[in-house]
Order: structure tokens, then sequence, then C-alpha cells
């Protein structure tokens, strides 16, 4: 089994495997980008394309790359067929390839490519794209925590933003993201200014509980879920113990009891897990 980080694709279309040392960074919309910041050897980036009527969607695309681009050739990475091209440029007096891979499985395509320096190896990529997993649509697959994707960190920082700005226009409480915050909390909880039904609001709250817990309590770490049409962040102490934001204050509005913020805050804290 290869040894890295997994990745599960937002929509959960497709999983795979990259370096432990790597990390996702932010690229065009649909493409996924994965590089190591501290010693770069490469930047690898990878879309996925789905055709819902079509099975043999993966296999006529790759054809047809290799018929129409006469600079492909077919190779195989792992049990994938793979229409392979390259081509060098210059950058800053340096020169850089980037290698392309045009593959697919069943209805999904994918399209690869990993730019590195000039002569330098291409494996790291070519694990990559020998780990990629297709996910059956319809299927249930077990609970997965993964490392924090971009859009769990996009979800995490816009829910702590509008936490502040409600309560600095609302309230004109300044908010600094520490326990002596949860009064401010408790008072925007009990307001009435969050509609029961407001799924997203009541989230932002927990997350920014959870936020606040992080900034206070060393050993935390953001992950992702992946449990079946969820897909959200979720706090994760040292030894395991997960912490769902959702269940934190949504779970109780849901269902009609009483959101104490200090008391939920003081459960979460280390002595009590």
């Amino acid at each position: 089994m290869i040894q890295g980080k997994k990745f599960i694709s937002p929509g959960a279309w497709f999983s795979m495997i990259y370096p432990n040392d790597w990390n996702e960074f932010e690229d065009a919309e649909g493409t996924f980008l994965f590089y190591n910041p501290e010693i770069w050897n490469g930047n690898f980036r990878i879309s996925a394309y789905k055709d819902e009527s079509n099975n043999n969607y993966a296999k006529e695309v790759v054809a047809n790359e290799l018929k129409s681009n006469s600079s492909s050739r077919k190779v195989m990475i792992g049990n994938l067929t793979c229409a392979y091209s390259k081509e060098m440029f210059q950058e800053n007096e340096e020169y850089y390839t980037t290698h392309w891979w045009i593959t697919g499985i069943g209805n999904i395509i994918f399209e690869c490519s990993f730019t590195v320096r000039k002569g330098e190896t291409i494996q790291p990529a070519e694990s990559i794209i020998s780990s990629i997993a297709v996910r059956t649509e319809g299927e249930k697959y077990p609970a997965e925590i993964i490392p924090i994707r971009l859009s769990e960190i996009y979800l995490i920082n816009e829910s702590y933003e509008w936490i502040v700005r409600i309560l600095k226009d609302d309230f004109n409480h300044a908010f600094q993201g520490s326990s002596s915050d949860l009064p401010k909390l408790q008072q925007l909880v009990d307001s009435g200014k969050i509609g029961k039904k407001k799924k997203d609001e009541w989230l932002a709250v927990g997350i920014t509980l959870c936020v606040i817990l992080e900034n206070e309590i060393e050993g935390l770490q953001w992950m992702t879920l992946i449990d079946g049409n969820r897909e959200c962040p979720v706090l994760i102490y040292a030894d395991g113990h997960r912490i769902d934001p959702m269940k934190l204050v949504w779970s109780k509005i849901k269902s009609g009891e009483i959101c104490n913020i200090e008391n939920t805050y003081k459960e979460l804290l280390p002595s009590n897990n």
C-alpha cells in the first residue's frame, strides 16, 4: 500500500495518496494543487471531469488524445492507461518541464500535470497517479478522517469572519477569539438573531467555538470528515478524540435544547475527554 496523505475530492468522486511532506494549495477552480512547501520538488495538479451518461468516457478521451496529439504517447502507470506528453519552458533563466497525463476510470477522466526543474524525477507524480481510485456513486463508504482540505479551511475562515462581523455590527463587540469571548457568543445565541432553522449560521457558532479551543489548547488539529454526504471540518486531539462543530450548537438547537456556550466549551477541555 502506498504511504502518504489521503485526499478525497469534494463530492467524493475520487481519492488519491500524496506525499506526507506535501500540502494542498489554492489553484484554479476545479483544479487541486499539491507540493512540498519546504523543499520544492514539483507542482502536481489534478482535475477531474465526469460524463454521467457514458461509462466509456475515460477510454474514449484517452484514445482521442493519443490520436489527435502527435506529441503524446501511451504509458501505463499502475493499472491506468495514460496519454502522456511533456513540454519545456524557461522562467527566470531556469528551465522547467511540465509533464502531462490524461487518464481515467469509467465515466471520469483525470488531467494531471507535474512541473519540475528540467531533468528532475517525475516519480512523485507517478506514485500519486497510480493511487487514484474512483469512488462508486451510491455506494456506502466508511467514514474517513483525512488531512484538512482547502474547502474546509475556507469554511472555517468564512464562519469565523461572519461571527466576528455580526458581533461587531449588531452588538458592538470586539472579538479576539479567546475564552473571554464566550459570553459574547452566548449573547448571540440568546438574541434570536439566528433563526431556529439556520443550520449554516449555527454551524458557524460551533466552528468559532472550536477556533477558540484551538487558540488556547495545544495539540489540536483541524481535519476533514468524509461521511456519506457530509464533508466537514472536525477538530482532533492528539489522542484521536474528535470534536464535531455541527454537534456543539446546531444539534442542540435542532432538538430544542438550551445551548450554554460556556458549559459546552468546558466539556471540550482535555480534562473532560
